[in-house]
């Protein structure tokens, strides 16, 4: 919400606006959540066939290209599981999840990715995101928008008031910034055929507050 006060600060009659700045860009980095849940009745059984499986996907990814450093262990668990009938609760087995991450700086091998590894094992996507490798320059588009708003709306504000704008503010801060990765949502994948990705677009942010003094 855009707040704007009058009052007075050091002497000087003061101006408060914020400012606000978006830039549209093409994502080039996705970062790919996969793996594989195994269930059984046997937890060391669970977890053999678990290991044989991700290291399958594994194998294939790196053939494929991906390098070793690109992948990543981002969740390893063990629950035990249970049946739950007319309130009583019965040992079914365990449950064995192993997720990783895939780093994919040539974004148009998104689909590939998906496709090799569940091919090979994984039974679960539980994400996409779509990303910038270097979001900076797009946030110094959006931080220098973002104080340009804050120069058009005080001197609105002066304009309305009659009286003379100082262009240059008294003070900025910077209220926030970064890049949100886009999510991507899969209904559906499967070996069979090629997964199509749309990557779209991301929209980088940034905010400022300025104090801009008049007379």
């Amino acid at each position: 919400m855009n707040t704007t006060t009058a009052s007075t600060e050091s002497f000087r009659n003061i101006i408060e606006v914020s400012g606000e700045g978006t830039v549209a860009a093409a994502p080039d980095r996705a970062l790919i959540t996969l793996g594989v849940v195994t269930e059984k009745a046997n937890l060391s059984e669970a977890q053999t066939e678990n290991a044989g499986a991700v290291s399958g996907i594994l194998q294939s990814l790196y053939q494929l290209g991906v390098p070793k450093e690109k992948v990543q262990t981002v969740q390893y668990g063990i629950e035990i599981q249970y049946n739950y009938k007319d309130g009583v609760q019965t040992f079914r087995g365990y449950k064995v999840t192993h997720l990783l991450r895939v780093t994919a700086d040539k974004i148009e091998q998104t689909g590939a990715i998906v496709d090799t590894a569940v091919r090979h094992g994984a039974n679960t996507v539980s994400g996409i995101q779509f990303t910038s490798a270097h979001p900076e320059a797009y946030y110094h588009q959006a931080l220098t928008m973002a104080v340009h708003s804050s120069r058009q709306k005080a001197a609105t504000f002066a304009k309305a008031m009659g009286v003379a704008l100082h262009p240059t503010p008294v003070r900025i801060q910077e209220v926030s910034h970064g890049i949100e990765p886009q999510p991507y949502q899969m209904a559906t994948f499967a070996a069979a055929a090629s997964t199509p990705i749309q990557p779209g677009e991301l929209n980088i942010s940034a905010a400022v507050k300025a104090f801009y003094s008049y007379s």
